[in-house]
């Protein structure tokens, strides 16, 4: 999709393509936050055990562990 500047439209333009976006979007389909919700709660705890961010990832596999220390003497 091209870049726009805004700034270089007229004002019919603006108001052409704010009637366009208005136009998609009651299209979509709405649904309860409630419902949303749930199923999103749902989605996470089904993917609970893979998740690395909630499990966190093995020593062993771990590529950022360090591989070493640093000693002053």
């Amino acid at each position: 999709m091209p870049f726009i500047n805004l700034d270089d439209l007229t004002d019919k333009d603006k108001a052409q393509m704010e009637l366009d976006q208005k136009k998609k979007e009651v299209k979509l389909e709405r649904w309860m936050t409630s419902k949303c919700c749930e199923e999103l709660k749902d989605y996470i705890q089904a993917g609970e055990e893979e998740d690395i961010l909630v499990k966190g990832i093995a020593e062993d596999k771990n590529p950022f562990k360090e591989k070493g220390g640093c000693v002053i003497c």
